[in-house]
């Protein structure tokens, strides 16, 4: 597999899992990782929360490690990445308000570039208008937004994903696995 370039779109509280796995796993294979957040540049970090599924109704939630940023947001033209990686947590909640997070969510779609999200990213994907017609499988919490957003919500295990096109798409952390495997998949093309 050559190498590719892709671009993380983070914030703070993502999901230390689902930001830092992803990040390590896709450079340990030769690809090179951007990961931004508005209003931030490279060096700056952001905070990142654990999340794990602990009996309660809910994922219980726990401060995980800083982030480090190694790219410029307001830097970022998508023209120049392979394919975008979306973790979840709690950023998406306030990242999909951004226009131009929205914009850059567009661009891969608009382009069949491939495009991997995990958990609450599915609110990114929901607030850029790219699931109508959709599989998408998210936190199981996401599935309204899914749905109201046009797509039809994949409800999987927990340790699944589903490929949708040039999506794919997993429930939560313990799916990195088959969710890093089939976005490998995709990068293959």
């Amino acid at each position: 597999m050559s190498g590719k370039r892709i671009l993380m779109i983070t914030g703070d509280f993502t999901e230390d899992y689902e930001t830092m796995v992803p990040f390590q796993a896709l450079q340990a294979v030769g690809h090179s990782v951007d990961a931004v957040c508005p209003d931030k540049k490279a060096g700056d970090t952001v905070a990142t929360a654990i999340h794990d599924f602990e009996g309660d109704q809910t994922y219980s939630e726990k401060p995980g490690h800083r982030f480090s940023l190694n790219a410029d947001f307001d830097k970022v033209d998508p023209e120049d990445y392979d394919a975008l990686m979306i973790p979840g947590g709690r950023a998406p909640e306030y990242l999909r308000l951004n226009k131009a997070v929205q914009g850059l969510v567009r661009h891969f779609f608009n382009t069949g570039k491939p495009v991997a999200a995990i958990c609450h990213g599915a609110q990114l994907l929901a607030a850029a208008g790219v699931l109508k017609g959709r599989r998408c499988s998210a936190y199981p919490a996401c599935q309204p937004e899914v749905e109201l957003a046009g797509g039809e919500y994949a409800s999987i295990a927990v340790d699944q994903a589903v490929t949708d096109g040039n999506l794919v798409t997993a429930p939560a952390w313990p799916a990195h696995p088959a969710w890093l495997a089939q976005f490998f998949r995709l990068l293959e093309r």
